[in-house]
């Protein structure tokens, strides 16, 4: 089992910064899915916006969720992202 988050923040181009109970900060980039089912109403960026931290992982208001092994498996560290974009 792998972390669960604990804190989360929204991004540029559907990005979510998020804390871990490991205390990693790693980024999880959303706009894979915003073509599939429930997903597609994350593209509105204010609605976006609204994402929460809740019972580890990542939910909005109309009850989107992503797993928490797939937020961890599929983020990538903080740091390593900043490296790849200088």
């Amino acid at each position: 089992m792998n972390s669960r988050v604990t804190a989360v923040q929204t991004r540029a181009n559907y990005t979510l910064e998020l804390t871990f109970t490991n205390d990693e900060v790693r980024l999880y980039d959303c706009s894979p899915i915003l073509d599939f089912g429930v997903f597609q109403e994350l593209k509105n960026k204010d609605y976006f916006k609204q994402a929460k931290a809740f019972n580890g992982t990542v939910c909005w208001p109309n009850e989107q969720d992503i797993c928490p092994d797939t937020l961890y498996l599929d983020s990538v560290p903080v740091a390593i992202a900043q490296a790849q974009q200088a």
